[in-house]
């Protein structure tokens, strides 16, 4: 899926290197649909093209460059998007998320038409293969399906992540959710793993109500007007998962005292919030959070075998698949919010 600065489409002729070093290549089976991928496309999250989207992805490994052990051809990974270096200082302290050397320098291992053609999210998922840094493929058993394996790299990585890692949510905690789309329904289901007694889902889509207790939810809601009627005091922790910059202020002034947001929705660059100062001094804290702060090497093995043990959610969030010539209809539907999670298969 080649998209030129105007266009996203399915081309032929793509060519991708065979791994160096420390790289693996990948035969993709599964790749899911996130909104960072349709950012790219309506210019929300500049990107330098043409590039190949996709982050979220699954598949078989073809081949392995030198010195790569951990993986070998013919197993199952899921995909990683955080291609960290693992040997600077936050690498050593276990944020991988933090190393400085895995975003912002896009490579370009394809070529169409003689031309290098840049990868997003050093994955770059809808294309049939491509090659990835070995931290990125994590070995997954067999028998997860393709469709949710493919899911474990973003958005289970991303939510999950963000209430296990970042919040700490602990047992008998309250939790408010704003957006219950796939990022906000891992996030439910994060509260529910963590033990949070109250976790209040909040979407201006009614239709979203069942997957959201489906995941976890205590109570649904289509604004948060009515926050206050089920927790009377506030949040302990509140997840903007829409990336709008008045839904951070309502995440804020939602959260009991000494509660935490945190932001994870991606806003168009440039875009600022605003809230209260005096708020803040009853001990509230506003956290960002990049990728769930995850180690995905240790997080997405774990959620995995969470899944295989029944309970972790993956097969509930495929909402629908798609084959990859039907990216459009795929796009719509996520823009849509028919979906929780669009795949599309090779």
């Amino acid at each position: 899926m080649l998209f030129d600065g105007k266009s996203a489409e399915v081309v032929d002729g793509l060519q991708v290197r065979d791994p160096g070093p420390g790289e693996v290549r990948v035969a993709l089976a599964a790749a899911g649909v996130c909104h960072s991928d349709l950012s790219v496309v309506d210019g929300t999250i500049p990107f330098p093209v043409p590039v190949v989207l996709g982050h979220e992805g699954a598949g078989v490994v073809e081949a392995v460059g030198e010195g790569v052990t951990h993986v070998a051809p013919g197993d199952h990974v899921a995909l990683s998007t955080l291609a960290n270096c693992g040997t600077c200082a936050d690498c050593a302290r276990g944020r991988p998320t933090l190393c400085r050397r895995a975003f912002g320098r896009p490579q370009r291992p394809f070529t169409h038409r003689g031309a290098a053609v840049h990868q997003f999210a050093a994955t770059s998922a809808f294309a049939e293969r491509t090659v990835v840094r070995a931290v990125q493929a994590v070995r997954v058993a067999d028998d997860v399906p393709w469709t949710s394996a493919a899911l474990l790299g973003c958005a289970v990585l991303t939510g999950v992540g963000a209430v296990l890692n970042r919040a700490r949510v602990e047992h008998g905690d309250s939790v408010l959710v704003i957006g219950a789309g796939g990022v906000g329904l891992n996030v439910i289901q994060g509260a529910r793993l963590a033990g949070a007694l109250r976790i209040v889902a909040v979407d201006a889509n009614p239709a979203k109500e069942e997957a959201a207790r489906r995941f976890g939810a205590t109570h649904f809601l289509t604004s948060t007007g009515g926050v206050r009627e089920v927790l009377p005091t506030g949040a302990d922790h509140a997840f903007e998962c829409a990336g709008r910059p008045e839904l951070v202020r309502q995440a804020v002034e939602l959260l009991d005292r000494g509660g935490q947001a945190v932001l994870l929705g991606v806003p168009p660059a440039g875009a600022e919030a605003s809230f209260q100062v005096g708020s803040m001094y009853l001990d509230k804290s506003i956290l960002g959070c990049r990728y769930g702060s995850s180690r995905p090497q240790r997080d997405i093995a774990r959620y995995a075998e969470l899944y295989r043990h029944g309970r972790l959610l993956l097969d509930e969030l495929v909402t629908r698949t798609y084959p990859v010539e039907d990216f459009a209809k795929a796009c719509a539907d996520a823009e849509a919010g028919r979906v929780a999670r669009a795949v599309l298969t090779f």
